[in-house]
């Protein structure tokens, strides 16, 4: 009696994993290849994703290849060595060996292609990128997992929907993150106008001491405070505890990790997330859903905690389903070739493979597989993680996957996201630092226009800094979300000197007037200006005479347009009043003075001659009262030009000034000579420099110089002082303007061209100039541009002109219509009293016949014969 509990225990044990088979041999695929095949694999075996691909490898070896086949596996352990990998890789080529799976690295992966080149055996790698030649190097090198470059335009977008302008990237020293990812990520974060603070690199047997010697150098020198982090898992732990220890993890710190890092964030233990809280991050997307996944994901869990029971996480990840679908893509291949022969052959088949695996689709396009599109967003909390949604390639973020999602360029509809130092509060990005070196600002000791720069020195006080150019800085950097603290250093020495100060290191920027000029950009990169951009003329002017005064009030072409409207007007009148008045009538030489007279007679007196036609009445009536109107205008604009002060320039124009031989003065540097004698032709010894106004004025006084070349905010603040004595002429030509200077590549540039920006639109930019450069009154002048042209009266010509035409038109019908009237007339009475005489004459004929007799006259004597 006593063996039967034994014997009840033992079978019931039995009953359990016999169980434990079927549910495996129930759930299970139908296989696909039942022949006989070596595999190879390459594999980190103690490390969480060796670990979840062998797995997979024994899931998928059951479901594709059967139970009683004799498929082997041959499982090579890296030892987390890149020069190991490649021994191991030999070994499996000598073992023949029809395929080779991983290994993770691009490291490794190199080596063992390399290894592999004189042979045709697949190499299926899980490496994260691949160089564009590497299939052309290594023809049976296939890269079975999708390229995630693409993550880094995810990072881009988180960093954008926050507004954070500087970003610090934490990456491994390898050749495949130097070369083949920290590149895209900059790229990214450029098209989302955010710039690389610092760019961090850890070796990947970086000491605990090393590590913490630069998050120390970090966290007291940079004031930026988003960090990008690309590392390996391992190494990436212990920089996550290693903050924690220095306090990195709180308030104001944002860390966001890619896909070697959250796509094991699944398998962490509560030992390790708790040093990760409020990590933020982007991990490849593969769905869970499905019939096949639920089964494969079941069969995996079983097995993976019988396999490894120290695990406290036991669901797959990425890298388990990759592997997975790999399997399936060799057994496929398998199936058409053989499990005799490989090469090649096996080679083509698996490039030919084409179905939906549980990653995702697994089909080759020059010996890849396409690239990731869509990557999940997840934020660590507690012990666990929240899926916050998902980013895809050219479409946004999406809080779930499907034909109708709804997207947006920003996460921040996805969810609250919970942060270092709590979930209510959205880090700035940066922090104010004490113990920061601060900014070292160059500002020109001497600028000949106080207005823009004036530099004080009190041995008291200091040195005070002022000016237009000064406060538009201060406000620039007052207006901007961070901005490092700085200091104004003066500087003795001309402006080209002053900005490749920045290129020597001494200064960590310039401020002042200095203009923007391309050869000063092989020392410094510029804002956008922040005043207006041109170079102007500037001569001396001279009231206009007012001998000819009479005439300014109207343009040459209005004067000659009222002339031939006037003389219009009295040829008409006279053509239609000459038959009616004898004294406009004589002489051609005497009509012609009489039409003159007529003309003016009628525009400027009101006791005109009398009109004896409605059609001259009508016209003069009308000219008349535009005569009237034009009389006022002239007369209240020539009161107003003898009334206001009025100047014209010495010289009208460049090219006068260029064939005179004249000498000009210029200001602000070198550039501005070679512009004037390269572009303007101006020659050299025509050319002197002066440094401020007062200079330019007593040049003038002293005859030295006939005119000056300034730039646009120069040339106002020398017109406010000198308004009565010069004047701009000719265009403005365009080039300069003042603008900020910085280091090239400067990660501030971006965001101070975007807070210039953001002070011109609310008005703090026009307050200011209005305070600092605020143009002094002048007595009211009047320029030539006064005189009145056609323009303002093309009605009133129009209407009295057409009035003229019409009247001059229904004269010249009429009078032709009573001309051919009498002509008929003529010609109608001549016809009847030529028939009248005809018939008369006729008439008379045959009264006279019948009036007498026949015996009238004796007939006369025959003669006697």
């Amino acid at each position: 009696m006593g063996t039967l509990p034994h014997a009840f225990s033992l079978f019931a044990l039995i009953l359990l994993l016999t169980s434990g088979t079927g549910a495996d041999q129930s759930t299970k695929t139908q296989a696909i290849f039942k022949g006989s095949a070596r595999i190879g694999a390459i594999l980190d075996t103690s490390s969480r994703i060796g670990k979840e691909e062998i797995v997979a490898m024994e899931v998928a070896k059951e479901d594709f290849y059967g139970f009683e086949n004799q498929t082997f596996f041959h499982i090579k352990d890296s030892r987390k060595d890149t020069i190991h990998p490649a021994l191991e890789a030999k070994d499996l080529i000598d073992t023949q060996v029809q395929a080779i799976i991983g290994p993770q690295t691009w490291e490794e992966v190199s080596l063992v292609a390399e290894i592999a080149r004189e042979t045709p055996v697949p190499i299926l790698s899980f490496a994260d990128t691949a160089p564009e030649w590497a299939t052309e190097r290594w023809p049976s090198l296939l890269q079975a997992s999708p390229d995630k470059r693409a993550q880094m335009k995810a990072v881009a977008a988180i960093v954008q929907s926050w507004n954070w302008h500087q970003v610090t990237v934490i990456y491994e020293d390898t050749d495949s993150s130097a070369r083949g990812v920290i590149p895209h990520l900059h790229d990214a974060l450029r098209e989302v106008n955010s710039e690389v603070s610092q760019f961090v690199a850890f070796s990947p047997f970086a000491s605990s001491d090393s590590m913490s010697k630069e998050l120390e150098n970090i966290k007291s020198k940079q004031y930026c405070r988003v960090f990008v982090v690309h590392l390996s898992f391992k190494l990436a732990v212990r920089l996550f505890e290693m903050a924690k220890k220095m306090e990195m993890m709180k308030k104001d710190y944002v860390w966001i990790t890619t896909d070697p890092i959250t796509s094991l964030v699944h398998s962490i233990n509560a030992s390790v997330i708790s040093s990760m809280q409020g990590i933020l991050g982007v991990r490849s997307y593969f769905p869970k859903m499905g019939r096949n996944f639920e089964t494969f994901n079941q069969r995996f869990s079983t097995r993976f905690s019988r396999k490894y029971p120290l695990e406290e996480k036991k669901e797959p990840g990425i890298y388990a389903v990759q592997v997975y679908d790999a399997m399936r893509t060799i057994a496929l291949g398998l199936n058409k070739t053989g499990s005799k022969r490989g090469g090649k052959e096996l080679l083509e088949n698996i490039l030919d493979a084409d179905f939906h695996g549980l990653s995702g689709k697994v089909k080759f396009k020059n010996q890849n597989v396409a690239a990731a599109e869509i990557f999940q967003i997840v934020n660590v909390i507690g012990t666990g993680y929240n899926e916050l949604g998902y980013w895809s390639n050219g479409l946004g973020f999406s809080e779930n996957i499907h034909e109708n999602s709804s997207y947006n360029t920003s996460m921040i509809g996805l969810g609250q996201v919970y942060w270092p130092g709590g979930p209510r509060y959205t880090p700035r990005g940066w922090t104010a630092l004490t113990s920061a070196k601060r900014l070292r600002i160059g500002v020109p000791s001497f600028s000949g226009y106080e207005e823009y720069v004036k530099v004080e020195s009190d041995d008291r006080l200091g040195t005070n800094f002022s000016g237009f150019s000064i406060k538009v800085f201060e406000a620039t950097a007052a207006s901007m979300p961070f901005f490092p603290p700085y200091e104004f250093l003066e500087f003795n020495g001309n402006y080209n000197e002053l900005v490749e100060q920045i290129h020597l290191k001494k200064f960590d920027a310039v401020v002042g007037d200095v203009e923007i000029v391309s050869s000063r950009y092989q020392y410094a990169e510029f804002t956008n200006p922040y005043t207006e951009t041109g170079l102007v003329l500037i001569v001396p002017a001279r009231s206009s005479s007012k001998a000819w005064s009479f005439v300014k009030p109207f343009t040459t072409t209005m004067w000659v347009l009222i002339s031939v409207i006037t003389v219009y007007n009295g040829f008409v009148v006279w053509w239609i009043e000459r038959k009616h008045c004898d004294e406009l009538q004589g002489s051609i030489p005497n009509q012609i003075g009489i039409m003159i007279w007529l003309s003016f007679n009628t525009l400027f007196s009101l006791n005109a001659p009398k009109l004896h036609s409605n059609l001259s009445r009508m016209s003069g009536v009308v000219w008349l009262f535009v005569a009237l109107i034009i009389i006022q205008t002239y007369t209240a604009n020539l009161t107003s030009m003898l009334t206001v002060q009025r100047l014209e320039p010495t010289i009208p124009s460049v090219e006068e000034l260029l064939n005179s031989n004249a000498v000009v003065g210029y200001c602000t540097g070198s550039y501005m000579e070679r512009y004037l004698a390269e572009v303007l032709k101006f020659k050299s010894q025509n050319l002197k420099h002066f440094r401020s106004a007062e200079n330019y004025f007593e040049g003038f006084e002293d005859k030295i110089i006939s005119a000056a070349f300034l730039g646009t905010p120069y040339a106002k603040i020398f017109l406010a002082k000198y308004c009565n004595s010069f004047i701009q002429i000719g265009p403005t030509y365009k080039i300069g303007g003042f603008g900020f200077a910085f280091p090239r590549g400067s990660p501030l540039l971006a965001s101070v061209n975007e807070a210039l920006l953001k002070i011109s639109e609310n008005g703090t930019l026009q307050e200011l100039e209005k305070t600092w450069i605020t143009p002094q009154k002048c007595p009211e002048m009047q320029s030539e541009s006064s005189s009145l042209g056609p323009s303002g009266f093309r009605v009133l010509f129009f209407i009295t002109g057409g009035t003229t035409t019409i009247a001059f038109v229904i004269y010249v019908c009429r009078t032709n219509l009573v001309r051919h009237k009498n002509i008929w007339g003529i010609i109608s009475a001549e016809v009847l009293l030529k028939r009248w005489f005809s018939l008369r004459r006729h008439f008379t004929r045959r009264v006279a016949n019948a009036e007498i007799p026949t015996n009238a006259f004796p007939e006369a004597p025959v003669p006697l014969a």
